[in-house]
Formats: C-alpha cells, structure tokens, sequence
C-alpha cells in the first residue's frame, strides 16, 4: 500500500474538512456522568455578541484549546463550555447605527419594538465570533453554547438578584457614577478609557466674604465652579493658617462656602496649594465631601446641559457654559490666567464621550462581605492564581473593593427584577412580576426601566451555564471547574466577580486555577487599536490577505490609504519594509506562533514574521513525513508489527531518539501543567526539527539504502513511533496538520486512546507522557559524540569557506575503543553527512599544520586543507568579514555606550544590543582562528 501526500501543505483544504469531522465524530462532546473525580472544564470567557475575531481572542482560544485537548487526549470527561455576552451598551451601539441607516432610531422604536430588532439581529449577525473560534480550531462542546440573555441563564439572573436582595446585599442608593451624555448610562470602570490629553488650567480668585483677600485654584472645567461646596488646604500649610474656617464668595450664587484643611486631597506643592471641592462632580472630591459632610450640589442634566441651579448658565451645553462661565469670570476681575496642561481624560470606550461624574440613584451590590469570602478562598489555597505576582494585585483590589454600581439606563439586557408602587412607591423585588404592591396592597406597579450591569451575568458564568438554579448532573460533574484562564485585564472585573458570586451561591469556588495571559501588542509594544492603525485581524493571517486588506482593515473607516500604510508600517517595521499581505498561513501556524510566547508576560508583541515561520514549522511536518512514508511501507501491511522495538534490538541512533521523545514528552507536559506552553512548544519544535528531522532522518538514509532487512524494520518502526508520538505531542497547539498526518500513518503505529480502545482520530488518542518511551542519558551519550564530530566537522568547512561539493578527507584521532566502533558503524552515516571521500581513525600524535582542526570530548577531528581551498583567496574572504564584523560591533558597542539608549530604550532592545555584541564578538574569534588556520595552510 503507497500512501502519498501533496508536494506542499494546503491549510485551506485540511483545515476545515478535519474541524467538520470532528463535529461528526461528536469529539468535542461532554457528558453529565455525576463524577467529578474524571471531569475537566473551562468555561469560557464568553466573547461579545457584537465582535468579531481579534488578536485577543485568538490568544485566548489557542491557550484554552491547547489545554482541552490536552485533557481530552489524557482521558478526562473534557467540557469547554462555549458561550457569548449580550453585551448591552455594545450592543445598543450597534443597532443604533443600523437602525440610523435605515432612517429611524431606538427612541422612535421605542423599548419594545426595539428589543425585538436587537433579537432579529442577534439572529442574523450574533454568531459571527462563534463561527470565527471554529475557524481557530477551537473545540467546545458546541452543543451546550449559551447565551446570557437565553432563558437559563435569565432565570439564574433573577434568582441572584432576588437572593442578594432578600439576604440584604443589593440596596438602591445615591452615589457618585461615570455618566455617558451620548449612551444616556452609567458606564462600568471597563468601559473608561482614560488617555492623557491636551488641555488648559484656568486659575481664578475665590474672594473672602469678610472683604481680607483670596484663595486662587485652578480647574480644568470652570463649568464645576458652579457646584463648588469649599475650597481645601493642607492643614500644614503656613500660608492658610488663618483661613482654614473662613468662608469663601460663590461668584455667581448668593451663598459662600468654607475652606477646609484636607490632607488626602491637596498636595501643597502642587499650583497655590488650594483646591476647589465638588462633591457631586468629581470622585475625589466626592470622598473629601463625605468626610466633612459638605453639600452635594448637581449641576448637570442628564444630556449634558447645566441645569436650573447654575444661574445665568442654565440650559447651555457643558462645554459651552465652560467658556460662558471663563468670560463671566474674567468679566467679574477673578480671571488668574490660563495655561496649557496635560491632564487624564475618562471617555467611554465606544463613543469616546468625554465621562461626567455624576451623582444618581442606582442599584448596588453590598460587595465586602462577597469580597471577604473570595480572598479567603485564594489564602486558603481553594484557588490559585498564576502568575502568583497577580496575587498581590487581587488582595489590593478585594481588600479596598467598593459597592458595585450594578444598574445601566439601557433597554438591552436583564431588566431589573424590581417593581414601584404607583400608589406608595414601595419597591417589590420578585423572581416573577407581582400582581400588588407588597406593602399597600395596590395592583398598579411599574418595572425598574434600568438593566443589569453585564459583568451581573457574566458573574454567574461558571455555574449558570451549568443549570444553576436548578441542581444539575451537569453542576455536579463540572462544579467547582478545574481552570479559569482569561486575560490579567479582567482579574478584578470578571474573574473576582466570578469568586464573589461562586463561592456566595455554590459555596465553593467556580475554578481551581487561575491562569492569566498577557495582552497582544503590535511589535513596537503598543496596544492594538484602530486609531493606531495597528489591529491586526487573525483571519487573515490564517486565510491570507493583500497588503490594502491588511492595512485597511488596521485603521479606522475613513483613513485615507496613505495614512493607514504609514501607521502600519510605523508599527510593524520588520514585515512592512517586504511591502506585502499573508499569505495564507493557516489556523496552525497562527495556534503555534501564539503559544510560543510566554502567557504569563504582561504583555505579548505580535511578531508577524514569527507566524510566518510557524506556517514553515507546519510545512516542515508535512515534508518530513512525505519523505517518510514510502521507507514505512511495510508496516501498512495486514498483521504488520507497529511496536516500539526493544531497547536491546535497537541502535545507537534509534535509542538516542527515543530518549530524546522520552526527554521531549516530559518537557511538554510539565509546560502545559505549569502554563508554559511556550516551554511546551519550544521543547516539541526541537525535538522534530532539530533532533528527528535533522538527525534521525539523517542517519536513517544510509540504513533504509542499505541491505540490513532486520535494521531497516527496526529503524521502520523507531522512525513511525516517533512520527506518531510527535503529532501527538503537537496536536494540543497545531491540531489539524497533526490529524491529517497522523491519519496518513499505518494503522498499526496508531495510538488508542488513554482508556485503551481505539482511537479513530487524533484528537482522542492518548496524550505521550515520558514514561512511554524508553528515555535515558546514558544511551545518548554515543550520539552526542558523534553528533560531536559531524558537527566539527560542518563547522570546519563552513568557517574555512570549503565548498559543499568538494569531498573532505576526515581524521579522527585518539578515539578510544568503543568510539572507534560507534565510529565504524556509522562510517557511512559520518562520511554522507560531512560529504567525506573517507574516514580515518588515527591514533593521538602532534597537531599538524595546515589542517581545520577541532576537539570533540578529548577527540580530535582533522580536516586537511590542500587543494580545498584557495589560502589567499579565502583570508582576503575572511578578513573582509572581519572587518565588517568589527564595524558591526563597533556601532553596537557605539550604542551599549549611550546612556541614553541603555536607560531609556526598551529592556529587550538594550538585551537584544548585547545579545549581538556577544554573538558578534563570539563571531570575530571564530574568523580571526579561521584566518591563522588559513595562513599555516599558506605557508605549509
């Protein structure tokens, strides 16, 4: 039987015809056993209904695969839970702009005809991300895919909500809020983008009542004076001494206002060392207001006009009245000045509105005594987080935690399950609506118009999905889930909110790990963003794109094709200076990039160039096991013998390879149970690459060309074992050009699966632990020395500018007895891989002139010169490199020097710097050995 595979790998055809098989199979399925004993699950952090594929979520679908697979591979009744968010102000945003294309709006709809076009388009447009984490090979049981708005987890949202209501953790109260003018809500602190922009700082005079002087303040929004309630020093300050108790002139009300002595709040060396107090329109002040119980005076509409208290200013926009209210001030002669000023501005992230605090009644969650509970949890070792430097970030957060503003002046969402009295404004929370008020009795009530906060659901995640409220075989044999993995971002704003609420209604833990990766970056090391122009999308690595689409689709509608290419060249250097797209690199080589870099660094720079090597890694596969194919065969026959050979019928070689997929398999296991895949991906990669097809396959030649039928069908099946174990072993990171090879394989090489049957596919073969291979150092030693000598002898030719097709004549001396006969039975393999006419073992004697000349652990290996190279040509060749090689390190050391550079510069550039001053200065000593090797030759 031939079996045959392409000249080149096609992701595009093996990609999406092994992910529908899959599916087919049902290999992704989960079942509710009630034993949690042989259960493993991921809930996964459910992406946007309103989004589509990025960076981010491909990192997050490589990492959580790779661990699924993993565990499904190793026997464990595997669940990734799939899911999405409702996502509401996203969501609303959204249609909002579709419903304006179509020439209406969300408040001519009105709430209820505009939820049911929110549904109609959840219908037609929602699942888009789903279908994209598919093309990512991702491998949830797709079946139990939820929704936070489906009826399930809405029911669960009542019962939460109720609970917490009934237990006296969730109260309405008046508060300081982000206020969003164009979403008309409050706005979550993960939905705040704060950026440092320019801006002005208005200095004005606060005259005493009392006619002795002024306090002057500065302000970046004058409009605010107009809500002012005091004026605070430091109570050190020798300059306010006597003021601090006086009061103050309001310029443009009839009343006056205290100045106030305020540690916390003013920083004396900063401006005059007075600050202006708004309690109502600020949260620092607001803080300030409540410690010395100062009045809260709002000045804002909710559009975002000043309202009736604010004089002669009302009904003006904000930012109009805050050059009203600079004119009125200067007019009045308390006008200080103004001068340019950085300052950090809170937009939303989706509008970029400029955020308003804002004081308004909303729904709070009591969070202390939920947050107390989660850190007791991570202390006691219930959860762990990793990386454990986040732990310190946790205990910060919980530690100092405030009540979380749970209430959003949305329409799409879970409408809060709370009813007014129309009668005696008596609040009735319920599971179901009532039908009287609880209190009076009166059957007239209203519905809270407000929605649930999203992150009110998401909290619900791990165990709503599960059927919470009801008890569940699914709850029993998934609950607590085994691994929370998800980006350091959301820590407090998920993960914690995940804590609180799993170990308040489930009474344990929703995960028993917590595993935090790092954010893509562009290779500069800057945030991903339409305005940078730098976003790139994953679909187009993985199907391939021209450079225009590429560009295009990095930078905001609108940006001119000039703009956009600039940007992007700007933020990824190394691959736009090739002036084109991606060719289609395929699902894998995106998976396998991704999980080469190190998921506990903060942050992680998309190296576009990397992806392309990845893509050469899957290539590389496919080419090795083309080449294979035809030397197994045999083992394709009835009844064939596909068993690892014993240790005693097996070569140097072929237990020098087995210990190395033994060393290789251990590697890879421990990276995924310590989240390190990179150390995972590095460890597999080089030991295909490196150690399998650089070596094995090497020595294997002269065997399968030779006539030893007994060594060929031994190195046969050493050679299909470690193919098989190596897709194995790659298929948690790269599973589609895995499973297409492992299927190419005989049947009798083929794993089963952990429990012993057989495995009709890949992704449920047993996962290669170490000890299925015979792994020992001490059998690698006589490969290691003759990987020893071949290598000497590559670098001899390749230093002294031998070329490849000239034979060598090579001279191994003072080899003791058994090198000399591993150096016998390889004779062959040593003279096919040095392109050597001959090898001859000497005995030690002098060094002779003339000769490339190396040590290898106490042997000499001897390479004569005359007639391979020309001595004069080769030292003009080699000191022409040299003196290259010294310009190089001069502008590098040039560079090392500058302290500017050194300590300004990123800290891997400045490693990078001295990395190539090393490798240069190793180089240089190379060149300059090479060069008195060169002329010994001349002169003998």
């Amino acid at each position: 039987m031939t079996i045959e595979l392409s000249k080149g790998y096609d992701p595009t055809d093996v990609e999406p015809r092994w992910y529908a098989e899959w599916i087919r199979a049902g290999h992704f399925n989960a079942e509710d056993t009630g034993d949690a004993s042989n259960a493993y699950c991921i809930a996964i952090p459910p992406p946007n209904v309103t989004g589509s594929l990025h960076m981010g979520h491909a990192l997050f679908s490589t990492i959580q695969d790779a661990l699924i697979r993993t565990a499904r591979m190793r026997g464990f009744n595997t669940l990734w839970q799939p899911g999405v968010d409702h996502a509401g102000i996203a969501t609303e945003v959204v249609v909002s702009r579709l419903l304006a294309t179509e020439g209406t709006s969300r408040k001519e709809l009105g709430r209820e005809r505009f939820l049911q076009r929110v549904w109609q388009w959840r219908e037609q447009s929602g699942g888009r991300i789903t279908e994209q984490l598919r093309t990512m090979g991702a491998s949830p049981d797709w079946k139990r895919e939820r929704f936070t708005m489906d009826e399930q987890c809405s029911r669960a949202v009542r019962e939460a909500f109720v609970r917490l209501h009934e237990e006296g953790l969730i109260y309405r109260g008046e508060r300081l809020v982000n206020w969003s003018v164009k979403a008309q809500t409050v706005i979550s602190d993960l939905e705040v983008e704060r950026a440092e922009e320019d801006g002005e700082l208005f200095s004005f005079a606060y005259p005493f009542a009392d006619g002795s002087g002024e306090i002057v303040v500065a302000t970046t929004r004058p409009e605010t004076i107009l809500g002012d309630t005091a004026v605070a020093v430091h109570p050190d300050d020798p300059r306010y001494k006597d003021a601090i108790g006086k009061q103050l002139k309001c310029p443009f009300h009839d009343r006056t206002i205290p100045v106030i002595a305020d540690s916390v709040l003013v920083d004396m060396a900063f401006g005059t060392g007075a600050v202006k107090v708004t309690p109502a329109h600020d949260f620092n002040d607001y803080e300030t207001g409540r410690r010395h119980s100062l009045p809260f005076i709002n000045i804002l509409e909710l559009d975002g006009t000043l309202n009736a208290q604010c004089a002669q200013f009302a009904g003006k926009d904000r930012f109009d009245a805050r050059r009203a209210v600079k004119k009125a001030l200067d007019a009045m002669g308390l006008a200080r000045g103004a001068k340019q000023h950085r300052l950090s501005i809170a937009r939303e992230a989706r509008t970029a509105d400029v955020l308003e605090p804002m004081l308004l009644p909303q729904w709070y969650v009591h969070a202390k005594p939920l947050a107390d509970k989660a850190l007791a949890a991570v202390r006691e070792g219930k959860t762990t987080i990793e990386p454990v430097e986040w732990v310190k970030t946790w205990e910060h957060w919980l530690t100092n935690i405030q009540d979380w503003c749970i209430s959003r002046q949305l329409w799409w969402g879970h409408q809060i399950p709370a009813w007014y009295c129309d009668a005696c404004k008596e609040i009735t929370v319920a599971r179901e609506e009532p039908g009287r008020c609880s209190k009076c009795g009166h059957t007239s009530l209203t519905q809270e118009s407000d929605v649930l906060d999203t992150w009110f659901s998401s909290a619900l995640w791990p165990f709503s999905t599960l059927g919470w409220p009801d008890k569940t075989k699914a709850l029993e044999t998934f609950y607590p889930t085994s691994v929370m993995e998800t980006g350091h971002d959301i820590l407090f704003f998920w993960v914690a909110r995940m804590m609180m609420f799993g170990v308040h209604f489930m009474g344990d833990v929703p995960f028993k790990r917590v595993l935090l990766h790092g954010m893509v970056q562009d290779e500069r090391g800057d945030k991903m963003s339409k305005v940078k122009g730098n976003v790139i999308d994953p679909l187009h690595l993985i199907h391939g794109a021209s450079l225009d689409t590429v560009v295009e689709a990095a930078s905001q509608k609108g940006t001119s094709k000039e703009d956009a290419l600039k940007k992007f060249k700007l933020c990824y250097p190394s691959y736009a200076e090739r002036g084109e797209g991606f060719a289609a690199f395929g699902a894998d080589a995106v998976r396998f990039y991704l999980a080469t870099n190190p998921p506990q660094a903060k942050s992680i720079k998309l190296q576009l160039r990397q992806v392309e090597r990845a893509r050469n890694f899957a290539n590389k596969l496919w080419n090795a096991t083309r080449f294979a194919l035809p030397y197994l065969e045999p083992l394709f026959a009835d009844g064939a013998d596909g068993s690892m050979p014993s240790v005693a019928e097996m070569s140097p070689a072929d237990r020098w390879i087995v210990s190395r997929l033994s060393a290789a398999a251990g590697e890879v296991n421990s990276g995924l149970d310590e989240f390190r895949l990179d150390e995972c991906t590095t460890a597999a990669r080089r030991f295909f690459w490196d150690e399998l097809c650089d070596w094995y396959l090497e020595l294997t030649k002269p065997v399968f060309n030779g006539e030893d039928e007994r060594a060929k069908s031994i190195t046969r099946r050493v050679l299909a074992r470690c193919l098989e174990a190596s897709f194995r072993l790659l298929h948690p990171f790269m599973p589609f050009v895995t499973e297409e090879l492992w299927q190419k394989l005989p049947a009798s090489v083929r794993s089963p699966r952990a429990n012993g049957t057989e495995a009709p596919h890949l992704c449920v073969a047993k996962f290669p632990v170490a000890g299925d291979f015979a792994g020992d150092l001490e059998s690698e030693r006589p490969l290691v020395f003759l990987q020893g000598v071949i290598s000497a002898a590559r670098n001899i030719r390749g230093e002294l500018g031998i070329k490849q097709k000239d034979a060598i004549a090579l001279r191994i001396r003072g080899a003791n007895e058994a090198q000399r006969t591993l150096l016998a039975q390889y004779d062959a393999q040593v003279r096919w891989l040095t392109i050597a006419s001959g090898v001859t073992v000497e005995e030690p004697g002098p060094r002779p002139k003339g000769v490339g000349y190396a040590v290898v652990e106490g042997v000499e290996v001897i390479v004569p010169l005359a007639g391979l190279i020309d001595p004069k040509a080769e030292q003009a060749r080699l000191e022409k490199e040299i003196a290259k090689g010294k310009k190089d390190l001069e502008k590098v050391n040039k560079q090392l020097t500058n302290e500017n550079f050194v300590s300004r510069a990123a800290a891997e550039a400045v490693q990078a710097a001295r990395e190539e001053a090393s490798t240069l200065t190793s180089r240089l000593a190379k060149l300059e050995a090479a060069v008195a090797v060169v002329r010994e030759a001349e002169s003998g």
